[in-house]
């Protein structure tokens, strides 16, 4: 048997008697808990140690900036790093790091879009990460930097004369402040990205499924599995609530935060891509950009996922965003979810 001849009813069945992990094991579902690999990575801390080969206990040879580009050579299989489902590291040409640590990235340079509809359109970054500026021009005050896959919804194009250059105009509702970006780092969103998968299946056919022991995020479309993925739950004290739910309400950009209501570990995260809401409190299906470590608890009580997967989840599920929308609630609908 492979993991994709798992029926549904056999993975909730295993799911409920407790040895689901011991299966995925069996099966060769022991680790892929990284974001599939591109050609560059981005350090996400300060400080990150390279080792000389892919264990902790290997030569410590250097370290990595925060926000530092580096080149992907491959992949190895070494020790855990404090995850028992993340074995991977990244090889780079100065030695081997953990993958959890590293974002995967691309630098895609975009051709501008001179005009975009009244409501605005939506677009990512396709760069490891954009700078992002006060006012339309190359010498304006910087603000934040904006991480790659990130999205934001374009409200303007500005082109400048005096320094012939495209800028992207887009607003903050949390922060309430208006920023700028140039148009060479951000790829507009074609709206054929944004319809549904798998439209001819009934929404009260497909399921997904979270059990919280393995950390695994599976799909059901009737008894067959369309996606099986490592994911990383609320850690303690900040637990993904169990029970069946359903994804009533989602938007393609949201600034997730805790401002307002948190004395300590404030966070605040612009431009979280393709985030499916499961209930009224915040707990969504969402793309990460601040780690690349699946396979254990580390959220705020969200079911993280790579970009490109919470994509497909906000794809798959109900109810579908209209292109020109940039968040939709329908209280009552929506496709099921099941934690355990």
């Amino acid at each position: 048997m492979t993991l994709n001849q798992l029926s549904r009813r056999d993975f909730l069945k295993l799911t409920a008697s407790g040895v689901l992990g011991l299966v995925l094991a069996e099966l060769g579902f022991d680790f892929a808990s990284a974001a599939p690999p591109t050609s560059q990575g981005l350090s996400l801390f300060s400080g990150i140690q390279i080792y000389d080969a892919p264990f902790l206990t290997a030569n410590k040879v250097d370290l990595l900036k925060k926000d530092e580009v580096i080149n992907l050579i491959g992949e190895a299989q070494g020790d855990q790093f404090d995850n028992p489902f993340n074995t991977t590291w990244y090889q780079i040409d100065r030695g081997y790091v953990p993958s959890g640590v590293i974002l995967p990235v691309e630098t895609k340079y975009q051709k501008a879009v001179y005009e975009v509809p009244a409501k605005g359109k939506l677009a990512e970054v396709s760069v490891p990460y954009s700078l992002t500026y006060r006012a339309p021009f190359t010498y304006a005050k910087n603000a934040h930097r904006i991480y790659y896959e990130t999205t934001h919804w374009i409200n303007k194009v500005i082109v400048t004369r005096e320094e012939k250059t495209v800028w992207y105009e887009f607003y903050d509702k949390i922060l309430k402040e208006t920023f700028y970006a140039p148009a060479y780092n951000m790829r507009i969103i074609p709206d054929e990205e944004l319809t549904q998968l798998s439209p001819e299946v009934p929404n009260e056919d497909k399921l997904l499924h979270v059990d919280l022991a393995t950390q695994m995020v599976t799909a059901f479309e009737g008894q067959n599995m369309v996606l099986s993925v490592r994911c990383a739950s609320g850690q303690h004290g900040a637990d993904t609530p169990k029970g069946e739910w359903y994804t009533y309400h989602k938007g393609p950009s949201i600034h997730m935060t805790n401002f307002g209501d948190a004395v300590a570990n404030i966070y605040s995260l612009p431009g979280v891509p393709w985030c499916s809401f499961f209930t009224g409190s915040g707990h969504a299906f969402h793309g990460t950009y601040w780690h690349n470590d699946y396979g254990r608890p580390r959220s705020n009580g969200c079911v993280n996922l790579p970009s490109s997967v919470s994509k497909w989840v906000y794809r798959w599920t109900s109810p579908i965003v209209p292109a020109d929308v940039d968040y939709l609630q329908l209280p009552g609908q929506g496709t099921r979810v099941v934690i355990e």
